[in-house]
């Protein structure tokens, strides 16, 4: 089951790290360009998220969507509870690299 859980992270994380260009547009509406590097950055923190949150037995990380741009990481999903969508936000703000949270979880139970 972890083994699974590792590349569902680890694939996805190949993918973009082998499809990243030179530059990109920012994915969030800016008119610059973004390098190579910040581009790995924000797939490094995307993954070590999603990471922690597939950790955590008691929240569902195979429901959440993680995106991250320019160190702010934003969750997309469904969660249990209240307090669960609050303890996954303060999984990622403990994350190293993050800037910011942006939390759109929905509370489903």
């Amino acid at each position: 089951m972890k083994t699974t859980k590792l590349l569902a992270v680890l694939l996805p994380l190949a993918f973009v790290v082998g499809c990243a260009g030179t530059t990109q547009s920012g994915s969030q509406g800016d008119t610059g360009t973004r390098s190579t590097g910040a581009v790995i950055d924000d797939a490094a923190i995307t993954a070590k998220v999603k990471t922690a949150l597939l950790a955590d037995p008691e929240i569902s990380g195979l429901k959440i969507n993680v995106d991250t741009a320019q160190g702010t990481v934003s969750l997309k999903g469904e969660i249990k509870t209240l307090a669960l969508r609050k303890k996954a936000e303060s999984i990622v703000r403990g994350i190293g690299g993050v800037k910011s949270v942006n939390n759109q979880l929905v509370v489903t139970g």
